[in-house]
């Protein structure tokens, strides 16, 4: 919880639909509830469900027809577009399920890049992401371009990208969508380290099973609609 004791995200009446030519689309149907901060959210549901809808949303990369979203306190949903990627910047940290990063730039400058419109030195900026490769455990593989790591250690550098800017959350699309089940088991086992010693505010997308068991909390959408049922 913030320091006044309410929730990190309030979600209320959230309404979501697409247009196809004359057609509209409803993907998310009055949706609403809270996160606290600190807490590790698994958001599951079949495909078509409106879960990477909600995701999106929730990061501010997608605006919602009705309803009112606040991140921080912020009432992100009120934002224009250059507010909201100023926002985005400094207040998201993204996870994807594949990877995300630039082959010719190595582990430490993937790492640096969310921090290259920040008033930071460039030694700042070095030190920032070298903590960050410390944290998930890359310390030796700073040098390395991402094609000289395994899948497992490039989504450990997206990991390190994503908390540089120490964000008010943490969003992951399938994290471990594209991964063995070792190296799965190992991202998600860093993730509940960024929640519980670290306290970081996590919320996942994963049609697996496996991988929302290590979250605090699953939550389940089906056809744009919110399960009541928010127990593991």
């Amino acid at each position: 919880m913030g320091n006044d004791g309410t929730p990190i995200v309030e979600i209320r009446n959230i309404y979501k639909s697409y247009r196809r030519g004359s057609e509209v689309l409803p993907v998310l149907g009055d949706i609403s509830f809270d996160i606290q901060e600190g807490e590790f959210l698994a958001l599951m549901g079949p495909s078509g469900s409106g879960k990477t809808t909600l995701l999106n949303l929730l990061a501010g990369i997608d605006k919602a027809d009705s309803g009112s979203i606040k991140v921080g306190g912020v009432e992100i949903t009120g934002l224009n577009e250059t507010e909201l990627a100023t926002w985005r910047g400094s207040h998201v940290g993204f996870i994807f399920q594949f990877y995300n990063l630039i082959p010719v730039l190595t582990a430490r400058e993937n790492v640096e890049l969310p921090l290259v419109l920040t008033g930071l030195s460039g030694r700042e900026r070095r030190e920032h992401a070298e903590t960050a490769l410390r944290m998930v455990g890359l310390e030796d593989r700073m040098k390395h371009y991402p094609g000289q790591l395994s899948g497992g250690q490039q989504q450990r550098v997206s990991i390190a990208r994503a908390i540089v800017t120490d964000p008010t959350i943490l969003v992951a699309d399938e994290p471990t969508g594209d991964l063995d089940r070792v190296s799965a088991g190992d991202i998600l086992k860093l993730m509940e380290r960024l929640v519980h010693e670290i306290g970081k505010t996590v919320i996942m997308v994963t049609h697996d099973p496996r991988a929302a068991a290590t979250a605090d909390l699953i939550r389940h959408l089906e056809k744009g609609l919110m399960n009541d049922d928010a127990g593991p």
